[in-house]
Order: structure tokens, then sequence, then C-alpha cells
């Protein structure tokens, strides 16, 4: 179909005379109904709002005011592109400040020598070929390949023939020229009084000497490991979307681990805010404001005396026979009714040297033998399984495929009370084969089933054993839990000799057995504090409640205190002020001569209590794996769990 040429004229003049009315609309919508909204886009792009370096983070102190974790400030050249600079400013700016400051000679690499080169000798147009360039023309040559071409083709002689100070400028235009171009970028920390006149005087676009904050540690090295780190004006990448879903830019400082993780919310400092002009004048807007400050459960007094005494033990059980695979021990000191930590270490020893491994006490575990009886005695009374106050003869039990299980030495006329004080294995074995088989006789199989299992594991979880703590520190894990199903092994769980544990779950779960049963979450934050006003207090946190009755809760507790009257842990303290508690040792291997096999027995000691039994004021719990090597029955075991105990509890009543 043909359109003859008036009807197409006057479709052209419809459609200019609609391009207009839109053209002026769209005007008008401009210039009058959205004018604001344009301008505040315009303002976005010609004006800018950036931080200051980060603001100083809060203080973290112990129980009593005592500033554990504090800040330093140090005087520190920034740099912010503000409009106008360009490539050949970036370049005047690094010359200058190569002649100020200096660096570490590891920072200029190679790879910035070349970079620098480039930027120097017209970006290395003169090491690329017409052909090439052609190339570069026609699409058949990226300008990455181009690159790459130029900083391949830049020698050692012509690296050589920069200047002393081009090369110091060439980290410096690193880190100018790194990351977000409106993005505050710390060029040097910790300048001199000298550096910062210097660098003031000459009076550099984008540059200025601000003081930044950086964490100093009152006591050194102690508990150094819980309070953990903070990034330097950088999110890093693990933590990039966790930190940018709670609104923040990457170059933030930001806690990353443990303490300054877990309370980052509260102890990050809220950064001075800035307005950038079109002009370049930079306007304060808001001033920085400190952080909120973290007080812990910790008693920092103790926290020393404590591990005074950890680090006195384990130099004495180096110096003592069969101890050649023993090199750490922790110990955990807590407020049983509340769950708060009280002190808490863990060292590793290395001659005469300690290492803090206190972070691993919510993340490594021991198989802990006999302390879990508690546990499994209350597997018996829960299930009707003991009859109380009714005594047998202690003896071994035979189990079809499996040698004969006996207890540590052979203990006589017990019932249950006693079966617990002198920490009878072969009770704990009668109440597994009364679970699994009432009809048992020497040599016979159990048919234990995972159900059995589950019988075990969900009590001591009600306890703590085996389950999640609820500690305010990131990064707890589970103890190992056994995936075989076997008569021998279920045995084995009873006593301590199968799954392993935390020194953490240890903590709570005795401090489970001292509050009749309720478990709490144990916590190391005491209060968090803006200024003189208190912000957020720590709160006893309930997880459950032990699955067992009162009358039986208070039976297990009688069996813990004649552990500390007549049992086997008669002798772990002075008994001015009774207590209940638990002594435990486990059969362990180590790798001894590092080729992956386990091969070598040894002698894991453990133990928990708490005191007074009344009105429990302290829990306490040690773990020392591989106190000894294992040679037999007669092999020597070095006491250091029975030393420190004595020595803890004697501080800790002697100061009341």
């Amino acid at each position: 179909m043909v359109i003859d040429v008036p009807k197409r004229r006057f479709v052209i003049y419809i459609l200019v005379i609609l391009f207009s009315i839109l053209s002026i609309y769209q005007i008008i919508n401009v210039c009058h109904f959205e004018k604001k909204k344009y301008l505040v886009e315009y303002d976005k792009v010609v004006n800018r709002e950036f931080k200051g370096p980060s603001a100083p983070r809060g203080r973290i102190l112990d129980v009593n005011g005592k500033v554990l974790v504090d800040n330093v400030g140090v005087d520190t050249l920034v740099y912010n592109k503000i409009n106008g600079i360009k490539t050949k400013d970036e370049i005047d700016i690094a010359l200058k400040l190569a002649d100020i400051i200096g660096f570490e000679e590891d920072k200029i690499t190679e790879s910035r020598l070349k970079t620098f080169y480039l930027v120097l000798h017209n970006s290395g147009d003169e090491l690329i070929t017409k052909k090439e360039k052609k190339l570069l023309k026609e699409r058949k040559l990226t300008r990455k390949e181009i690159d790459k071409l130029k900083l391949d083709r830049i020698s050692e002689d012509m690296l050589n023939s920069m200047s002393e100070t081009e090369r110091k400028a060439s980290y410096i235009y690193y880190l100018l020229s790194k990351g977000y171009a409106y993005q505050n970028k710390i060029i040097k920390k910790g300048l001199s009084e000298e550096e910062v006149a210097h660098i003031n005087d000459l009076n550099l676009k984008g540059i200025s000497t601000v003081l930044t904050w950086e964490r100093i540690y009152p006591y050194g090295d102690i508990l150094r490991s819980i309070f953990g780190s903070i990034s330097n004006n950088t999110v890093p990448k693990e933590l990039k979307d966790y930190y940018l879903d709670k609104g923040l830019s990457l170059d933030s400082t930001v806690g990353t681990s443990f303490l300054e993780f877990q309370y980052d919310d509260y102890l990050r400092g809220t950064d001075a805010l800035y307005h950038l002009g079109q002009t370049g004048k930079i306007e304060l807007l808001s001033d920085e404001k400190q952080g909120n400050d973290l007080y812990l459960t910790i008693d920092i007094d103790k926290q020393i005396e404590i591990e005074n005494i950890l680090k006195e033990e384990m130099l004495a059980a180096k110096k003592a026979k069969n101890t050649k695979f023993y090199n750490h021990s922790y110990v955990i000191v807590g407020h049983p009714l509340t769950g708060e930590i009280v002190a808490m270490s863990g060292l590793s020893i290395s001659k005469d040297h300690f290492i803090d491994i206190t972070s691993n006490i919510i993340s490594s575990s021991y198989t802990v033998g006999s302390i879990v009886k508690g546990g499994s005695m209350s597997v018996g009374y829960h299930n009707n399984l003991i009859d109380k106050g009714k005594y047998v003869t202690d003896s071994c039990v035979k189990v079809y495929g499996v040698q004969k299980k006996c207890s540590w030495k052979s203990l006589g006329r017990i019932d249950d009370i006693r079966a617990m004080a002198l920490s009878s294995n072969y009770y704990q074995f009668l109440i597994a084969i009364k679970m699994t088989n009432p009809g048992y006789s020497w040599n016979s199989k159990l048919n234990a089933t995972e159900e059995h299992f589950k019988k075990y594991r969900d009590m001591y979880a009600s306890y703590g054993l085996g389950a999640m703590t609820g500690i305010d520190l990131p990064g707890e894990k589970l103890g190992i839990i056994g995936s075989r199903v076997s008569d021998d092994l279920l045995l084995n769980l009873s006593i301590g000799q199968y799954d392993t544990y935390t020194p953490i779950e240890i903590f709570q779960y005795v401090n489970t057995l001292a509050n009749n049963g309720v478990r709490i979450a144990p916590s190391l934050m005491s209060k968090i504090t803006d200024g003189d006003k208190v912000i957020k207090e720590n709160e006893k946190k309930v997880l459950n409640e032990a699955m067992l009755s009162d009358e039986n809760m208070k039976r297990v507790q009688e069996g813990l205190r004649e552990v500390m009257i007549s049992g086997t842990g008669k002798n772990y303290t002075d008994r001015s002020i009774p207590s209940a508690g638990k002594t435990g040792t486990s059969e362990t291997f180590v790798d001894s001569d590092a080729d992956g096999k386990m091969d070598t027995k040894t002698i894991s000691n453990a133990f928990i209590m708490y005191a007074p039994i009344d009105n429990p004021e302290y829990s306490v719990i040690i773990v020392s794996p591989n106190i000894s090597v294992s040679d037999g029955d007669n092999s020597y075991k070095y006491a250091i769990n029975l030393r420190l105990n004595q020595k803890i509890f004697k501080y800790l009543f002697e100061k009341q």
C-alpha cells in the first residue's frame, strides 16, 4: 500500500507535535514538579558526603572497671580524592611525599615499580607498536592485552633508571590509587611530629594528617586471644556480606573475631561525617563518637593469679618424669549460679615459653573420663536402673568379643554414693547392662542400639556435655560425637571414654550440677555502657533443666560431695569449705613420631568442682591432656590437677 505525499506530511506533522509536547512536558516536569528530586541527584554528583577515619572503638574493661583493651591515638596520613585531582596531581603528591615519609623496602615491589614507570612515561605509549595500536583500534586486541604487553616490555634497565624518590613514590602512588575514588585512604600511620609538620606545610591536594586509633592491651598477652582482632579500615572478604547487611561501607574498621566481633555493634564508634562541595571545600557535618564500653565478667586480678598458678604448675609438670607428651592445660573459674566467667586460661608450653590458647576453650575437645559420671549416674536414676543404697561388690564385666572391663582398682563393697565417690567403672557398666540386657551373664552380648546411646547423650546434653553452650563468643564448636554403635563403646560412653567435650561444655556441665539441674549459658559480658549510662546488662539465660527429678538430683550431688570428703577428690581442697566435685582420668593417644598415626598411649586428667555446696559461689574446671605416658597400672602419673586446684581453691576462698 502506498501513502500519498499529503498524508505522509500530515503524519510527520503529528509526530513532530507529539514529540514537542512530550519534550515541553518533560522540561516542565524536571524544572518544576520534580525539581527537588533532580536537585538532590545533582547534589549527590557534585557534592559528596564522606566519612572520616574510623572513630575510636569502645574500651573493654573487667568487672571492676580495670581497662583491659584501650585505644591510643596515632598521627596518620590520609588521602581523599577531591574533585579536580588528576593523575598528574597524584604523581606529584607521591613524589613529594616520598622525600618525607619512609616505608619498609619490601613495599616497593616490581609490580608497583612497573605501574609507576608507565604513569611517569606517558602510560608506556612508546612500548606499543603502530601495528598493535591498529589492532587495538580494530578490536583485535583488548585494552587488557595491551596493558600486559606494556608491563612485560618494561626491562630491568628501565626500572634501574628510576631515582630513589621515584622508587619510594611507586608505593605511595599505589596507596593513593587503590580502592574506591572517594574512599578515605590511609597512607601511613605513626607519623613523627616532624613528618606531620612537613606534610602540612606542603598543603597537597586531598592530603591531611589526622588522629586515628589503634588498640592497646595494658595487661599484655593475658586473654589476648579472647579479645579478638579488628580490621584496619577495611572489611575482610569473608565478612563482607555480614557487614554490608548491617549498612557499613567496605572501608569500615570492624571486629573480625571473638569479643571484638561478638560485640562489634556496641564497640564500633561513629565516624565523623564530612561534606565535600564541588569547589573542593570540606565541611565537618558531625563529629566522631567513641564506641560503647564493654565490661566483662572477668576479674583481672583473679585472672592474673590463676594464670600464674597454672604457669607454675605446668613448669613443674614438665620437670617431672613421664610427662614427655604433656604440653597444655585449661582452667575456667566462674560463678555457677549465673554462668559468669571470672577467669579462663588456656596455655601451651614449649620449653619455658607459654602461648595463650584460651580461645581454644570453645573449640578444642578432649576425652575427659570419669567426670561424666554425674551424667551417667543420672541416666541410671532417671531410668530406674539404680537401687539407691543397695551394696554390690566392685568387680569386672566381660562382654562378648571384648576384653574384660574393670574399675581402676578393686573397690570392695559399694552403693551408688560410694560408687561415685570412689569412681567405680564397674557400677556404671552395671547401669548400661541393665538398660540393654537385664539377663546379662559373663561374656554375653548386650545388643546395644542407637537408642541406648541416645539415652546417655540426651542426658549428658541436658547438662551441657555434647551441646552448644550459648557462650557469647563466636566460633563455638561441639566436641566429637562418636558415630559407631557397639556394646563396648556404650560401656566406654558411660565412663567418659568415647565422645569428646570442650572445656566450655565441661564448665556448663558442672554449673548445671551446682545449680540443681538448671542449665545456664556461660557469659563474658557483664554490662555495656555509653558514658555513665548502662545500655545493656547481662541477663542470666536459662537454656533448659536437666532430665532429672529434684530427688535424684540431690542424690547425684550427694555423691559429688562424697568425692571431696572421702573419695578420689579428698585431697583437692583443704576441706575448710564444703565442696562437691569429680575427678576424671582417661586413656588417650598421641602421634609420637609425627607419622599421622596415634601410636602412644597417654593419660589425660580432668577435674570439676563447685563450692560451697549450700550456695555455690565458684565453680572450677581443669583439663590437662596427655599429662603422663601410660606404661601400665604402675606408670607414674603427675597429679597436676590436684596441685592446681589446691592452690586455686586456697586463693579463691582466702580472698573472702
